[in-house]
């Protein structure tokens, strides 16, 4: 039966992370792979993680599955840490959420309800969006197009480009949307972008997707949620998949929701039930351990703290690294203006080079990025930008 499967060329990323573990020379760089790294280059287990696990661990009694909605009260802490617990759509009781696996896992289970939906629609995309989307969304079956967004000139958005695209869609079209830390550029909306297209999509009847993995990492837990909040406060139907890998450092434990805003409570009790089935048929109950932990740090007020203080510790990092990395190229590289990395938001920029510097920056340097020179600031530390900033000049005179 299998004797004819044709061999998958290794995923991009995958194969950049065997490359990087492979060479041996101690100078190498990786700022490919999109995970969060302190200035050790550890992706460390978070203390308030620690705690909350080492309770749950001493604590729980068994290991019975606890249903196809996942852990209720994990999914009741998210609700209150995405939408805020005095968001109007939540005490009309329009909200619903269900646990998944990962925030990749919200993505296609949102997409899978789309289609049961309406299996017609269409899913606009930005231009550039993250790699995994891709595939995430069309192998639910739905067709993917692109919509304006990234401006490679000033490393900022294309806003007016965006909205005159968005501005063509039929009613009901799907926007795919990044809440904040927009992967691959770190180029975000400002709330008064956000605002104006919320008009967009009211005047135009679009269903918004939003995807936000990165919640903390840009402006601030409350700030990153600006544009969702506006959209579920003022829109009768909006989809959000959440992911817990970078804000909690759970990657492995695949740790994600999915959060419904429907018209009416009775709407949203409806598209509940088809989630559940849905999500019964794809990985029947999701894992419990992460979500645990989640729900134990955001309900315990100590452990609450502690870990919002090490969210802001990541993001002022990040945020640090973005003004030293501009002055170090700045000082190396004076011909090229880098300074709008300084201006966005999250992990990821690109370095807005061609592949063929890419590839020579691998070769001669051992700095490894994504072909299309998406960078992971988080992979920067000390020891390192200023390698990076004088191999990136050399590459550029060449």
């Amino acid at each position: 039966m299998f004797e004819n499967l044709e061999l998958i060329t290794a995923d991009t990323i995958l194969g950049l992370m065997a490359a990087f573990r492979a060479d041996s020379d101690p100078r190498k760089v990786d700022l490919g792979v999109g995970v969060y790294r302190d200035d050790h280059g550890e992706t460390p287990v978070m203390e308030a993680v620690r705690a909350a696990e080492g309770a749950l661990v001493a604590q729980q009694t068994t290991k019975t599955y606890v249903g196809p909605a996942g852990n209720p009260g994990f999914n009741t802490e998210m609700e209150k840490l995405v939408f805020g617990a005095a968001h109007p759509a939540l005490k009309a009781g329009r909200i619903r959420s269900i646990q998944s696996v990962g925030g990749c896992g919200a993505l296609r289970l949102g997409a899978e309800l789309i289609r049961l939906a309406a299996p017609q629609s269409v899913v606009h995309v930005s231009t550039p969006t993250w790699a995994n989307h891709v595939p995430l969304l069309s192998g639910a079956g739905l067709e993917l197009e692109h919509y304006p967004y990234f401006d490679a000139t000033s490393g900022g958005v294309r806003f007016a480009a965006m909205l005159g695209a968005l501005e063509q869609l039929p009613p009901r079209t799907v926007v795919l949307l990044h809440a904040s830390c927009h992967n691959p550029t770190g180029a975000d909306l400002s709330p008064d972008e956000w605002r104006a297209l919320l008009e967009l999509v009211k005047r135009r009847s679009l269903l918004p997707f939003i995807d936000m993995a990165y919640q903390g990492l840009g402006e601030g837990l409350e700030a990153d949620t600006f544009g969702l909040r506006l959209f579920a406060a003022e829109l009768p139907e909006v989809l959000c998949a959440v992911s817990c890998s970078k804000n909690f450092g759970l990657y492995r434990e695949r740790v994600g929701a999915l959060h419904l805003v429907s018209e009416t409570a009775k709407a949203a009790e409806a598209a509940m039930s088809q989630l559940v089935k849905l999500a019964r048929g794809m990985w029947s109950m999701p894992p419990d351990h992460g979500a645990e932990i989640v729900r134990r740090i955001l309900a315990d007020g100590t452990l609450r703290e502690l870990w919002e203080r090490e969210v802001t510790g990541m993001r002022t990092r990040i945020q640090g690294l973005r003004r030293e990395l501009v002055g170090q190229l700045r000082e190396q590289y004076p011909q090229r203006d880098f300074s709008f990395i300084a201006h966005q938001r999250g992990m990821f920029s690109y370095l807005g080079i061609s592949t063929a510097q890419v590839r020579a920056l691998r070769a001669e340097h051992h700095v490894y990025m994504t072909d299309d020179s998406r960078i992971n600031i988080a992979g920067l530390r000390p020891e390192n930008i200023g390698y990076f900033a004088r191999a990136t000049a050399q590459v550029l005179a060449a």
